[in-house]
């Protein structure tokens, strides 16, 4: 009930902010489990993709996100839940299993998972390696992967901008990405990359961004390090 609710308020906000244009809407299945993993430029993202897609999208959210102080904090919480959001851990190893269980779960209920496979917003615009936990949840459910791209979020709300511009924006779903070729092969580390790969080619295909080949999360790091008047990296 709450999720409509949200919805109600904010679709009609989001067409006046992002007048959004989105092309392959009919590649979402109607009912059925199914993965939609999208580049991730923006806060809005989580927004736009939970107010634009017809069905409820359950989506693998930062666990910061729900773990705020104060009543600001429990308000950012209560939102994020209602938009169909839940908490994981990012700190890789044993989070990283959790979150995967997490995606299972909701997956094996016939639902819809939305997952950025980055696993965090780019810094600059560019779109960086995904991890491979959404290519394992495909494989061990069998389910199928809808690329999507988000096109102009970066350029509305860029990292660190608290209000959005009035800036029109384009969501692009590409043909679903089916994985049945690697059943049984979700603990080898090179299927893995392989059709990590497939869906980030996918996704670069639909976004027209430039690639690089590293992790986000060590990019934006590499970019925020000290540099030295000689110009070597501290």
């Amino acid at each position: 009930m709450f999720y409509q609710a949200v919805k109600f308020v904010l679709l009609p906000l989001l067409r006046l902010i992002f007048r959004p244009r989105i092309e392959g809407l009919e590649h979402l299945p109607e009912d059925g489990a199914a993965i939609i993993a999208g580049n991730h430029l923006s806060f809005a993202d989580h927004f736009v993709l939970a107010v634009i897609v017809p069905r409820r999208v359950t989506f693998l959210a930062k666990s910061e996100y729900f773990t705020g102080s104060g009543l600001k904090g429990r308000l950012t919480a209560a939102f994020f839940r209602g938009l169909g959001q839940i908490p994981v851990d990012r700190s890789g190893g044993r989070a990283s299993q959790a979150a995967i269980s997490s995606g299972l779960s909701v997956l094996r209920d016939g639902q819809l998972l939305g997952i950025y496979p980055e696993g965090t917003r780019s810094h600059d615009g560019q779109l960086y390696k995904g991890r491979t936990g959404v290519a394992s949840m495909a494989i061990q459910t069998g389910v199928p992967v809808i690329p999507c791209a988000m096109i102009g979020t970066f350029e509305a709300q860029p990292t660190g901008r608290l209000v959005p511009r009035f800036k029109r924006i384009s969501i692009r779903f590409g043909a679903p990405l089916g994985f049945s070729r690697y059943e049984g092969m979700a603990d080898d580390r090179f299927v893995l990359r392989a059709a990590t790969d497939e869906i980030m080619y996918a996704i670069l295909t639909l976004s027209g961004q430039e690639y690089v080949d590293m992790y986000a999360v060590d990019a934006r790091a590499q970019a925020q390090a000290p540099v030295h008047a000689e110009g070597l990296t501290a």
